[in-house]
């Protein structure tokens, strides 16, 4: 079999969620990360994007209505990473999260960028991230991507909502 490589400018559309309730899981989505909400159907399914795209998160309780979450250990979805556009903005989900009382599950810097870790009502992972630019991206001595899991420095995170 001859060597395929994927086109670069390749990304992932969206991902489709099998959640237990969908007004709570859009009391997440919607509500407290602030997708908008483009297609309900019913207490069935939802559309939810950033920015007026058709969809970047599916939800719906077609197969899943009323069940207990997956257990951990089980194969499946690790996480959903959702990429914010600046540090700033990782720093004003943090806040706003934080005010909520919403758990986190971890925060890391990895390198080439720093994520916070939660879950949401269904036990699904979901990483809030942002890349730093790539010039800046970690490299071993052979040049290629070094990256790594340290603790993230929250309060230099959040330095980020003093700077205008």
């Amino acid at each position: 079999m001859e060597n395929y490589q994927i086109p670069a400018q390749t990304r992932i559309g969206h991902i489709h969620l099998k959640v237990s309730d969908l007004d709570r899981a859009l009391d997440f989505y919607h509500g407290l990360l602030g997708f908008e909400i483009i297609q309900k159907l019913g207490d069935q399914a939802a559309f939810i994007s950033a920015g007026g795209y058709h969809h970047h998160i599916g939800l719906n309780t077609w197969q899943s209505k009323g069940s207990d979450p997956a257990p951990k250990k089980y194969p499946g979805l690790f996480h959903t990473a959702i990429v914010y556009p600046s540090r700033k903005a990782l720093a004003e989900i943090f806040v706003r999260l934080k005010e909520a009382h919403y758990p986190f599950t971890g925060a890391a810097d990895h390198g080439v960028s720093e994520a916070l870790y939660l879950d949401d009502p269904d036990g699904n992972g979901v990483e809030l991230y942002w890349d730093r630019p790539k010039k800046e991206w970690p490299k071993n001595t052979n040049g290629d991507i070094d990256m790594y899991t340290r603790p993230l420095n929250i309060e230099d995170l959040l330095s980020e909502l003093d700077v205008e």
